[in-house]
């Protein structure tokens, strides 16, 4: 029985966050948790299996005392369910690897510690392809998790051919953008499209992803995909923006800054619904923020903090009915959630929202969900409109499960604008 135990135990240790939420944030005073490709904070952080491609991991920690901090990775499938292999299955090195690179805040009125380091390291190198999910925790203790954060480790093997259409229905053609797919397959000796899942994402979100896309035609080793109603996503506008980069000055965006407190509090601009409204396109960050300054050297240790405030002034100041209202971006982590949801302030007849910011530049936009069907993804037709002309970024992941694998490997990945709407194989 003794032993029983302690194989159960063992287990629960590899296979125990199958549960976890990925980008999510469990201690409050975790700020700041960017993820991204060396030197490109506006990219999804992808890497090629055996490459020497790396990220970069920064963060906050708000107070004034340095802490230890570890952290490791998970493997997962392609739905994000925790892959079944141990870790000694697809981590070469360590399991655990300490961050040691911090900076204790100067200049800035908010203390906090920034924590940084470059993954993968000699210490710990993903030997599999596939979906990840990097776990932070404090004092070698996986149970004191701090966040996590997803990530990509490819080995291209297809071939992808994408192309971004206008849909042939007459009641979305203005409002929706379609993509059209190829995946060839001839490097898998496999036409088998049940071993293969294929993933869309529009400006790197996973909460309208476009998933379990079924090949409307399979011509020899090609799989095409072409769906008017999986393949599609509602259009949207330009990302709205805030430029946070100097607290001592206005930015066009910014309404007022009072200085009472620390930190101090940022009024944004109210925005109002652009349903309705004339397109224009200007180069927007498709949700992405950049972490900067103009007032220090170095904005990650010398950047300050205020609490912001973001406005949507609905027509006539009246709520819009059966809906919620969500604020959409990386700085509310690209979810759908409590941390993304706005209030209605019935006196101003405003939805608002405040958030804890780093000095910066901002992109987000307003999404409205269904209150009484939760299945329906969030649409921003009834707070920015959809227009089909809107620049949109599509990732498209390609995963493949051999017979008698024990995990989705993410064998393809190709990245299109609606800007450069043809990619070819």
């Amino acid at each position: 029985m003794k032993y029983i135990l302690l194989i159960c135990c063992l287990l629960s240790s590899f296979y125990g966050f199958s549960q976890l939420k990925p980008d999510h944030v469990f201690k409050p005073s975790i700020r700041t948790v960017k993820l991204f490709p060396q030197n490109n904070q506006l990219a999804l952080p992808i890497i090629g299996l055996n490459s020497t491609d790396q990220l970069e991991l920064h963060f906050d920690d708000l107070g004034a005392y340095p802490k230890n901090y570890f952290y490791t990775f998970q493997l997962c499938n392609a739905d994000w369910s925790v892959a079944q292999r141990s870790p000694f299955d697809y981590i070469k090195g360590f399991q655990q690897n300490r961050i040691s690179q911090y900076r204790i805040s100067s200049i800035a009125q908010v203390q906090y510690v920034h924590y940084q380091t470059i993954l993968p390291d000699r210490s710990a190198v993903p030997t599999r392809s596939g979906n990840y999910i990097l776990k932070v925790f404090q004092d070698a203790d996986t149970s004191k998790l701090l966040f996590t954060k997803r990530f990509y480790v490819v080995d291209n093997k297809v071939g992808i051919a994408a192309q971004i259409q206008q849909p042939y229905n007459s009641q979305l053609i203005q409002t929706h953008q379609k993509i059209q797919l190829g995946v060839n397959t001839l490097p898998l000796n496999s036409i088998n499209p049940q071993q293969i899942q294929t993933v869309i994402l529009q400006n790197g979100r996973w909460d309208n992803a476009a998933q379990k896309l079924q090949p409307s035609f399979i011509r020899g080793n090609m799989l095409e995909y072409n769906s008017e109603q999986d393949c599609l996503f509602p259009a949207g506008k330009e990302y709205r923006w805030v430029d946070l980069r100097s607290l001592r000055f206005e930015s066009d965006r910014v309404e007022k800054i009072t200085r009472l407190n620390i930190p101090v509090l940022v009024y944004v601009k109210p925005d109002a619904i652009r349903t309705g409204l004339r397109y224009l396109w200007y180069r927007d960050l498709n949700g992405f923020s950049e972490i900067a300054t103009t007032e220090s050297i170095n904005p990650w240790w010398q950047s300050d903090y205020a609490e912001v405030e973001f406005t949507l002034a609905p027509e006539n100041r009246q709520p819009i009915v059966g809906k919620e209202v969500y604020l959409v971006g990386e700085l509310t982590g690209n979810q759908i959630s409590d941390s993304s949801l706005m209030e209605f302030d019935e006196r101003k007849g405003v939805y608002y929202k405040r958030l804890t910011l780093k000095q910066g530049y901002y992109s987000y936009t307003y999404s409205t969900k269904d209150i009484n069907n939760a299945a329906l993804p969030a649409n921003p037709a009834l707070t920015e409109g959809n227009y089909w002309e809107t620049e949109n970024n599509y990732t498209i992941l390609v995963y493949y499960r051999p017979f008698g694998g024990r995990h989705d490997e993410l064998v393809g990945l190709r990245q299109i604008s609606s800007l450069q709407p043809y990619s070819r194989l």
